[in-house]
């Protein structure tokens, strides 16, 4: 039940097909999670992409800032740095931005502590995402 959202620089994100960025940040974060790509686990990953007056009063370079949330322990060391090396460049090309320019992209992952994760009306527990999740990769490995 991972959670991507991006702030950009007002501007930063002109002629941009938002839903399009949306679904790719998405589908990145499922992927570095782990998760299988079904349409239960699809639609419980949320996005959002919104701009905002923020960057530094330094210069006036777009910035970038992806909050990701996941549950506790989702992610092994090998997945979070695939997810923000992924996540950066994927805000680099849609932004059309070079890989220099990266550090400008900050991604934030804020692990959700086990138990503290609701929805339905529940608690929802990690280890029932991942029985979930195997049961969908069975499923579809008998398909």
């Amino acid at each position: 039940m991972p959670m991507i959202q991006l702030t950009a620089s007002a501007g930063a994100l002109t002629g941009v097909d938002r839903a399009a960025l949306r679904a790719t940040l998405e589908s990145t974060l499922l992927r570095w999670e782990g998760a299988p790509d079904t349409p239960f686990f699809r639609a419980q990953a949320w996005s959002s992409v919104a701009e905002a007056d923020f960057g530094s009063s330094e210069d006036a370079l777009p910035r970038f800032r992806v909050d990701v949330t996941v549950p506790q322990g989702a992610l092994s060391e090998r997945r979070l740095v695939g997810l923000v090396d992924e996540a950066t460049r994927v805000v680099l090309h849609t932004a059309g931005l070079s890989p220099e320019s990266a550090l400008q992209v900050w991604v934030l992952v804020h692990e959700q502590p086990e138990g503290t994760w609701g929805a339905g009306g529940g608690i929802v527990r990690f280890a029932e995402l991942k029985q979930i999740a195997a049961a969908q990769r069975a499923e579809a490995a008998d398909a």
